[in-house]
């Protein structure tokens, strides 16, 4: 399990190939001195919380990996993510998509739930 250590006052575990992808997401958005909400489900603790935080390039972030490799890294999971980044409500790392990246699901199962047609029901944020 790696480590983002956000702006050196506060520590979120993810699984290396999770953080890798987030590295790419976030090192794009940084790099065009955007500032974005990221959201998902902390279980650093062993309770879960819903997390927030608000990145932007006057932070301090660091990567920290458990292995001295990069993970292999997954064009769709990229595109996913980048698209959540780029909208109202910011990155948003659902569970699904994070079960997908570790290889708990089979590959494509977050892009088919992501990319459903809209129902009635449904509200938008973005």
């Amino acid at each position: 399990m790696g480590t983002l250590v956000y702006n050196g006052t506060a520590e979120f575990t993810f699984d290396d190939r999770v953080l890798a992808h987030l590295q790419i997401v976030i090192g794009l958005k940084l790099r065009r001195r955007e500032g974005f909400l990221m959201t998902w489900i902390d279980r650093t603790t062993g309770d879960e919380k819903l997390t927030t935080v608000w990145v932007d390039p006057s932070l301090s972030l660091l990567f920290r990996y458990s292995g001295t490799e990069m993970p292999q890294i997954n064009k769709e999971w990229l595109i996913l993510l980048t698209e959540s980044s780029n909208s109202s409500a910011g990155l948003r790392l659902d569970d699904e998509l994070r079960a997908e990246i570790r290889e708990e699901l089979p590959p494509g199962t977050a892009a088919k739930r992501r990319r459903r047609p809209p129902r009635s029901d449904d509200v938008s944020v973005s």
